[in-house]
């Protein structure tokens, strides 16, 4: 691979970090929970990808990548919703 396409990707991530970490500092503790959700439903889209990479014949990195980020976006999905389910709990009327 191109060492300069590897750099353009690798400055791509490390300004996607960058980002993410200044946007996600910046929430307030009332939106939370609707940030879990939608990034339940991005582990949603995630885990359809990865179910669209695993069929292939023979073994190969996408194969392996697929289902490590099968099992990732699972548990992610999985936890988000328990956690979600667990906090409206505490909003409701007993």
């Amino acid at each position: 691979m191109d060492p300069q396409i590897i750099f353009f990707i690798f400055t791509a991530f490390i300004l996607a970090v960058f980002v993410g970490f200044e946007l996600i500092t910046k929430v307030p503790p009332t939106l939370h929970t609707p940030l879990m959700s939608g990034a339940n439903a991005i582990s949603g889209i995630v885990i359809v990808g990865a179910l669209s990479q695993i069929p292939d014949a023979s073994p190969s990195t996408a194969n392996i990548l697929g289902f490590a980020a099968l099992i990732l976006a699972t548990v992610n999905v999985v936890g988000g919703f328990m956690v979600t389910d667990r906090m409206l709990k505490m909003f409701k009327k007993k």
